[in-house]
């Protein structure tokens, strides 16, 4: 089922709207210690170093019912950019209505506009809903790679040895 939503890019004046939807997917995900954005590094981040983007799902009922967090990448194998999902999160009593779909439809158009070769994200491995709804895309998970990760602490220690 295709949702009847119109499309807006975030600006300045999201930087609270988008931390609260940072705050509920975190809510959603078991990980809400873990937010330590606020509406100053939103502002500075997504507005000022242009590090991503955010658009919204708009219902007709005129509320934002969810929103994607995206920037570009780039495959050195392609020879040119990628598109990847950060976050990607629609309201609860939104849900089921096709809000979702309609925001990767919308990226999925961005990044065939802008002339990615993939379109990637990852998704938490107990999230079955979310699973499912990626498979009904098309979507492949990447079994055979491995996400590794250096958090603040480790960036550090390494960058001082």
């Amino acid at each position: 089922m295709k949702a009847k939503c119109s499309f807006r890019n975030a600006g300045r004046a999201d930087a609270a709207l988008v931390l609260q939807f940072i705050r509920e997917l975190a809510s959603y995900e078991r990980m809400e210690d873990q937010v330590h954005a606020t509406v100053e590094t939103l502002e500075l981040e997504l507005f000022d170093k242009h590090g991503a983007e955010v658009i919204f799902a708009v219902a007709d009922d005129g509320r934002e019912a969810g929103f994607a967090l995206f920037f570009h990448n780039f495959s050195t194998f392609e020879g040119c950019p990628g598109l990847y999902l950060e976050d990607l999160f629609v309201k609860p009593q939104y849900r089921g209505r096709g809000y979702g779909r309609a925001l990767m439809r919308k990226l999925a158009s961005i990044a065939s506009e802008r002339g990615c070769a993939r379109f990637e994200w990852c998704c938490l491995d107990w999230n079955e809903p979310s699973i499912g709804f990626y498979k009904s895309l098309g979507a492949n998970p990447m079994d055979t790679w491995t996400t590794w990760r250096l958090g603040k602490d480790g960036i550090k220690a390494l960058a001082q040895e």
